[in-house]
């Protein structure tokens, strides 16, 4: 998020190299470039090599929503196993106490993450 939000700040800059956002970040520039190939190949990102190049979001800060990002890089953002897109099926859903539980706190989740978007968290305007 903090690279993603990091761009959003810089974004009249044009492209921003990404030695520029390991400092600003305190992120060590190896790390970032694995983040930057996933986001690159996500298309939240857009990249350019060489001399003048680094990295700038493709579209406008409003239009990126944290539950994106957040399925992109974490892959699930069920709070259980079984609900997560693979999952396979339990033997035990048809008797699940706790199921409806999760799945309307994966609702929660997934509803309050997709309701935030990077320029939310840029500007400081997320609340509860």
């Amino acid at each position: 998020m903090r690279v993603i939000i990091d761009l959003a700040e810089h974004d009249t800059e044009g492209y921003t190299p990404l030695k520029d956002i390991a400092k600003r970040q305190d992120i060590s520039q190896k790390y970032l470039e694995s983040i930057m190939t996933l986001l690159s190949k996500g298309e939240l990102v857009e990249a350019i090599h060489g001399k003048g190049g680094g990295y700038r979001l493709n579209r406008k800060a409003e239009d990126y929503k944290v539950g994106d990002i957040l399925r992109l890089t974490e892959k699930s953002l069920a709070p259980v196993a079984c609900l997560e897109c693979d999952a396979e099926a339990c033997d035990r859903v048809s008797e699940c106490r706790t199921l409806p539980m999760w799945d309307n706190l994966n609702v929660m989740i997934n509803n309050y993450f997709n309701s935030v978007s990077i320029a939310d968290l840029a500007k400081g305007r997320v609340c509860l």
